[in-house]
């Protein structure tokens, strides 16, 4: 669980912070911070905090991703592009004229392929004080829990793309009230939009991606079965929040540690940026 943190002196721009035991089973602990933000406006100001996702992993020497590694990791995928998309011809990988990636090249056309990050959107949906969550009846993480949510389609808005994924894995008619999270994470290209919704009525049921639909109370949520890092950060996030008394919008970047698989949603470390 995220740490409970006391922000003193916004007028100022200088966050100072104070820690709260970690809630049981959940398993953040904070190891650096950076708090001095002078200049930043009160209405724009941030706090940048990295987390683990384990208590036994809290140690500056903790394994991340770092810049160097995803680069390498990323050139990887790009090698396995072999051919051109648009006329089929042969790739070659080298570092086009005026940039600084590895790209593949098609070498009769002449086209770059560029690779850009997908945007999931989704929703959490609040209803008597309980979450609604699905289980996977597809891969990856078959069986496993998580807040309705899908790849955003071209053609609809984020929201509208978070309403229509919870009709289809939840049968669930929904409102979005706000955003309520941002999270990057880079290492596999993705961006998470996580709405705050509520139901427009009382009535859910599991689509096809979906085994079984449940409200959870926030004691309940079964966080050793969560299917994604992204919805582990976005249910502390939101738990912490109902704590305070406040939600509040959220930003950070999940950075995944490489040589990890999926089911591993704890081994990541989360660059923390709250908005305030």
């Amino acid at each position: 669980m995220l740490k409970a943190i006391q922000i003193l002196g916004c007028s100022s721009g200088f966050i100072s912070q104070r820690l709260k035991k970690p809630h049981s089973g959940n398993g953040f602990s904070l190891i650096s911070s950076k708090t001095s933000y002078n200049s930043t406006p009160k209405s724009l100001s941030f706090r940048v905090i990295r987390m683990l996702s384990s208590p036994s992993q809290s140690n500056s020497d903790a394994p991340s991703s770092s810049s160097s590694s995803v680069a390498v990791h990323l050139a990887g995928i790009v090698r396995k592009i072999k051919f051109c998309q648009w006329c089929g011809g042969p790739a070659k990988h080298e570092i086009p004229d005026g940039e600084e990636k590895i790209r593949a090249i098609c070498t009769l056309c002449g086209k770059i392929a560029y690779q850009n990050p997908k945007m999931v959107v989704g929703c959490l949906i609040e209803h008597d004080r309980k979450i609604l969550l699905c289980k996977r009846n597809i891969e990856p993480s078959f069986g496993l829990w998580t807040l309705p949510a899908g790849y955003l389609e071209i053609g609809e808005s984020a929201a509208e793309g978070a309403i229509r994924e919870t009709w289809e894995e939840a049968g669930a008619e929904v409102e979005v009230i706000s955003p309520f999270a941002q999270l990057d994470i880079p290492l596999i290209g993705q961006t998470y939009v996580i709405f705050l919704a509520k139901l427009k009525k009382p009535q859910f049921s599991p689509g096809p991606e979906s085994s079984e639909c449940c409200l959870f109370e926030l004691d309940d949520i079964p966080f050793d079965s969560l299917a994604f890092s992204s919805i582990f950060v976005t249910l502390n996030l939101y738990i912490e929040d109902v704590k305070s008394g406040k939600v509040k919008f959220h930003y950070g970047t999940i950075n995944k540690r490489l040589g990890t698989g999926p089911s591993d949603i704890r081994a990541f470390t989360l660059d923390y940026h709250l908005q305030v």
